[in-house]
């Protein structure tokens, strides 16, 4: 089981991944007939516990399972929780880099040039039309933050497709930023299929303080891919109840991916 834990190829959410670690040196301490505690079932892990990649979690994953589960020392749980929370991040011991769960690295489209403020939210959802010329896998979104300082927002994510109105992925999940004008990442729980030459809603309910916003929105934007390929994004104006977000200006100025 250990032996599999460092490679790129999983398919599964690392929040998944640390479930199973956690259920397997439960089941090894028994074995070796040792109390279960958690520094037990971390010496029975040995080298491999430092094979989960906890950075690539969303800080609510982080927080609801690993940070509760005693395996981690008081100095990286400080360093975890400020790897999520500001930049530039820093060094946590942990691999940062996201497993191959589609193919390649992970991507982000970013849409907007420039940032201002401020955009208001009073439980109004932030929507964005989107199509893309090659299947994708969205699995979330950068979204921007308070420029009154460090501050956590509650966010529900959906992806919608447009003409038949189904709800392709969802999250209700939180996001913590640092008072700069940075994205930062809410992710969905599951990779997000999006086919090619579909249009589909990206949609955010912000329950926060008043945030950043992108200003000069692009409506064509080509991610280079890096081995060659190309994926172009084009957006376009969602109708609607909608917050005031539209291609020239507003929230979700980004969109993660992989191809």
């Amino acid at each position: 089981f250990c032996l599999h834990l460092p490679r790129d190829t999983l398919r599964i959410r690392e929040a998944k991944i640390f479930s199973a670690v956690l259920r397997w040196s439960e089941a090894e301490c028994i074995r070796r007939q040792l109390p279960v505690t958690p520094t037990n079932q971390r010496m029975v892990l040995g080298r491999a516990f430092n094979a989960i990649r906890f950075p690539l979690m969303s800080v609510e994953e982080f927080a609801m399972g690993p940070a509760q589960s005693g395996l981690l020392d008081d100095r990286e749980m400080v360093q975890l929780f400020l790897y999520f929370t500001v930049n530039p991040k820093p060094n946590v011991g942990f691999l940062d880099t996201p497993r191959c769960c589609m193919t390649g690295k992970e991507l982000t489209v970013n849409r907007f040039p420039q940032t201002e403020s401020r955009w208001g939210y009073s439980g109004t959802t932030d929507r964005i039309r989107f199509t893309v010329d090659q299947r994708i896998f969205v699995v979330g979104f950068g979204l921007y933050g308070s420029y009154f300082g460090p501050t956590e927002y509650e966010v529900h994510l959906q992806i919608i497709h447009l003409t038949n109105k189904k709800v392709c992925g969802s999250n209700t999940t939180t996001f913590c930023c640092d008072g700069t004008d940075d994205t930062f990442r809410a992710m969905f729980k599951e990779p997000v299929e999006i086919l090619p030459n579909t249009s589909y809603i990206a949609s955010a309910k912000l329950k926060g303080t008043d945030s950043y916003y992108g200003t000069k929105g692009l409506r064509r934007v080509t991610v280079d891919c890096n081995n060659g390929e190309k994926v172009v994004f084009q957006f376009s104006y969602a109708a609607g109840n909608n917050n005031g977000t539209s291609v020239e200006d507003g929230q979700i100025p980004a969109i993660i991916f992989y191809i």
